[in-house]
């Protein structure tokens, strides 16, 4: 069995009354776990709340409240592929990610996730995603090293002053034009509830989108994101014709089944670019991880 050193957590959304029991609410967000294992979880102790102590089956639910749990999984995938340290001080840790491997513990993983690898390889066990790209996609990933400075790399992102590139192969005919496209909408979550979906009312995403070659039936793309929404380059890219290749998501979810390791999805996140608030320098990081149609 796989089991987390670290919590996960999970927050209570704010819902119309009568609120669920907290049971209800875990099985609700995490159907794949039955509920007599949530009853397990919570008898010995290992479901907590925010103040760090155990919290009981007659726990109320409290919207806006966090839920801290430690991952627990009977077969751990095993993800086959390396990443690869491209720099590392007291303060940052960039990383390049394989396809397939997540950025943190989700679904049936715990430590095949660069989030664990990383603390385990490195021993520091402060390490904390700055941002995350999707499991099917590879390339560049920022990690804060030190809980002290966090906030100040934090705050790159959340001012958008982090320049992002990423590239992929699509589908692409001679009659789509050759851009470049700005993409603006609105991404909101779809149904099933980790896949995401465009929706009317305030832009909330943008990407620049541009051409880079194309052959007969395929296109290079170098994709630019402005925001940062969930699967945000997938969809701008099917919403426009250009699915990418070998995505399972969209623009049609495809049938559940085990990773095919030879079809990777035809996505990487190329490039970071940016101006290290602690040192002053310009920093730029690039993957040098191939695409494949």
């Amino acid at each position: 069995m796989g089991l987390s050193r670290y919590p996960s957590k999970v927050t209570m959304p704010n819902v119309e009354k009568p609120y669920p029991s907290i049971l209800g609410f875990l099985h609700g967000r995490f159907p794949n776990v039955p509920q007599d294992s949530w009853e397990l979880r919570i008898s010995a102790g290992k479901v907590l709340d925010e103040d760090g102590q155990p919290i009981t089956t007659a726990t109320g639910y409290t919207p806006g409240k966090r839920i801290f749990y430690f991952r627990e999984v009977e077969r751990e995938p095993v993800i086959p592929f390396g990443e690869t340290i491209l720099f590392q001080n007291e303060e940052l840790l960039v990383a390049c990610k394989p396809h397939y491997l997540p950025v943190t513990p989700g679904g049936p993983y715990v430590d095949e996730c660069l989030l664990n690898r990383l603390r385990k390889r490195t021993g520091n066990h402060q390490l904390a995603p700055l941002h995350r790209i999707d499991r099917e996609t590879a390339g560049i990933v920022l990690f804060s090293a030190n809980c002290k400075t966090r906030s100040q790399y934090s705050e790159l992102f959340l001012r958008g002053s982090i320049e992002k590139s990423y590239e992929a192969l699509a589908e692409y005919t001679q009659t789509s034009g050759t851009g470049p496209w700005l993409v603006e909408n609105r991404i909101v979550p779809g149904e099933p509830w980790f896949r995401m979906t465009t929706a009317p009312g305030q832009v909330n995403a943008r990407s620049l989108i541009r051409l880079v070659s194309a052959s007969e039936r395929t296109g290079r793309f170098l994709l630019e994101p402005v925001t940062g929404k969930t699967h945000q380059l997938r969809i701008h890219m099917s919403g426009l014709g250009f699915k990418i290749l070998n995505d399972r998501y969209y623009p049609e979810l495809q049938p559940e089944q085990a990773d095919n390791f030879t079809m990777p999805l035809q996505l990487i996140a190329r490039m970071v670019r940016f101006l290290d608030p602690v040192t002053g320098k310009e920093m730029e990081f690039r993957s040098a991880r191939e695409l494949s149609a």
